[in-house]
């Protein structure tokens, strides 16, 4: 039975998971699961996922949410996934875990809070709070600082030293990526200082592509349509 990936392409975890098995070559069913619509919170969908959130998979008899993991799930579950996704070597195996732990407990309560309450709440219906926005930015700031003096520290290439991503370097720069929906302007000013997680970047996309840019589609329309203006023409700040 082909794997069922439950997902929203607007949402960070489920773009990882989309192209881990785009890259990888995981045959599956892509089940649209839109968030806007509040299409998470359906009895059909918390009955797989109760806790209402994407990505979720169904893989035969076996269910699975949090994107995590799915991601080392994926790479344990289906054959001649290269190594150096989820390495057999138990050591590095421990620090992907780390990194993973510390991607939720640090970029994504940065990264995601900044940017819905900021330009993205309306657009899915949720009211900004300017106030977890300042806070999140403090913590996003914080965390793309350790990225670049500690996870890069030595102009690695990828995380953790590697020549080849790894799910931690899949999963972090997803998230990043929700950033594009915030403009070039605010985008570059805040992924400025940090030139070494700006080529980190860009070396995952070259390692995952073309499926990297086919997934983030989305977002990149996202981030055209907030950058129109309002209807009528430009507002006069004189008013």
């Amino acid at each position: 039975m082909k794997l069922k990936v439950y997902a929203d392409r607007g949402s960070q975890p489920s773009r990882a998971i989309l192209i881990f098995c785009k890259v990888n070559g995981i045959e599956f069913e892509e089940i649209k699961i839109e968030l806007a619509k509040r299409q998470q919170h359906s009895p059909e969908y918390k009955a797989l996922n109760p806790m209402g959130q994407v990505p979720a998979i169904v893989d035969g008899e076996f269910q699975l949410f949090e994107s995590h993991a799915i991601l080392i799930y994926l790479a344990s579950a289906y054959p001649g996934i290269a190594d150096h996704w989820y390495p057999n070597d138990i050591f590095k195996r421990a620090k992907i875990h780390s990194v993973l732990d510390w991607h939720h407990s640090n970029l994504r309560r940065g990264a995601a809070p900044y940017v819905v309450n900021t330009v993205l709440g309306p657009f899915v219906g949720i009211q900004v709070n300017p106030q977890i926005a300042a806070e999140a930015e403090k913590l996003l700031l914080s965390s793309l600082s350790k990225i670049e003096s500690f996870w890069l520290k030595e102009n690695e290439k990828f995380l953790l030293g590697s020549s080849q991503p790894s799910i931690a370097d899949l999963s972090m720069v997803c998230e990043i990526m929700q950033l594009e929906v915030l403009g070039d302007k605010e985008r570059d000013r805040i992924l400025g200082p940090y030139e070494k997680v700006q080529q980190w970047i860009e070396n995952t996309k070259n390692a995952t592509g073309p499926h990297f840019d086919e997934i983030h589609t989305l977002i990149f329309q996202i981030k055209a349509m907030l950058q129109k203006p309002p209807p009528g023409g430009a507002i006069n700040e004189a008013e």
